[in-house]
């Protein structure tokens, strides 16, 4: 169900339910006709009305208007207002019948009291909606601050993803450029698609696991059209990516970090990626080799990895481990997602 909808939902439910209190509490043993014809039922009623009718004017204006704009004295006046309303006209329509005094002579007008016996009835029901819808629209603000934050922290992370992209696979096409190797096109053409990726997927929430998988593909063949046979590249996928979503290069730091540090074009290097799915769950393994090869600048920085950290927690709170270990010849990832 739309939330917009079940939120309207509940508030409908709310507000029957709160109109239901007077009904029941007066009703007795009499039926709903003979409720509805005492004059001190509908009165009552009203008075509940008018409680709805303040709790939204309260939640939908008054909060955001004046409270949160810090005008406390027009918002300290329109809830006075508010209340003496919800305490007078009720007994303006329907006036209040006060019993016989004994013994009082014909001529003696009959006693007015007033408002004041209800006041401390509808000093509680107006308590309540007033701090309820204060609290309510406090939460919503809270929340939506707490969305922006998030959305202004996950804009800075992939501005500095994408740049991380580019510097390593520009390197890349300039090594093949310098040796004028024949792969140099093609490899032209796969970080053409890559940066097409990049362009119009990065900036979505999620996107389907087959084309993150397949932009992770065309990452390795291109590292391997860089060093060529000095590297070793095991990389796998076992069960389904069919209907998954994942969010976009969430996967790419960790294999990008297996080939800043586990190669050196001087000797032999393995690199072992291993992606398994099992329902809704990816398990993702990266190892390669500890090699003594001093990375470039933009590379030590290691903003890959620490932002897709920041990322994992922002995105995924509860929804993923993330192990990081390596002895004196591997360094290992391990990461497990729950997928969308």
């Amino acid at each position: 169900m739309n939330s917009q909808i079940r939120t309207i939902l509940i508030h409908v439910l709310a507000c029957a339910a709160f109109l239901a209190l007077p009904v029941l509490f007066s009703l007795g043993d009499a039926d709903l006709a003979e409720y509805f014809r005492r004059s001190s039922n509908l009165r009552d009623l009203s008075s509940y009305l008018l409680t709805i009718l303040f709790f939204y004017i309260n939640y939908l204006l008054l909060v955001p208007r004046l409270y949160f704009n810090r005008k406390y004295f027009f918002f300290s006046l329109c809830v006075l207002a508010g209340f003496a309303l919800i305490a007078w006209i009720p007994n303006l329509i329907f006036p209040l019948q006060a019993p016989p005094v004994p013994n009082a002579r014909p001529s003696m007008p009959p006693p007015n009291r007033g408002i004041a016996p209800h006041i401390s009835h509808n000093l509680l029901r107006f308590s309540l909606a007033f701090f309820i819808a204060l609290l309510l629209r406090i939460n919503t603000r809270w929340q939506q601050t707490e969305q922006e934050k998030l959305n202004a922290e996950l804009s800075f992370l992939r501005a500095q993803i994408n740049p991380h992209f580019l510097f390593n696979t520009l390197n890349s096409i300039y090594s093949l450029a310098i040796e004028k190797s024949d792969d140099t096109p093609e490899a032209v053409a796969k970080l053409s698609g890559m940066m097409r990726y990049v362009t119009s997927e990065a900036g979505r929430d999620l996107v389907p696991l087959d084309r993150e998988l397949g932009y992770i593909r065309d990452y390795i063949e291109l590292q391997k059209f860089r060093f060529g046979d000095t590297v070793r590249t095991d990389f796998s996928v076992t069960g389904s990516a069919a209907g998954k979503m994942i969010t976009p290069l969430v996967l790419i730091p960790f294999v990008e970090n297996a080939f800043k540090y586990g190669v050196n074009p001087e000797q032999d290097s393995d690199i072992r990626i291993a992606i398994a799915l099992n329902g809704n769950a990816l398990h993702l393994e990266v190892a390669n080799n500890k090699v003594p090869v001093v990375p470039s600048a933009e590379e030590a920085t290691g903003l890959g990895v620490a932002n897709t950290r920041e990322r994992l927690q922002l995105l995924y709170p509860g929804k993923h481990t993330l192990g990081i270990s390596e002895d004196e010849r591997q360094f290992r990832v391990s990461l497990t997602l729950e997928l969308t």
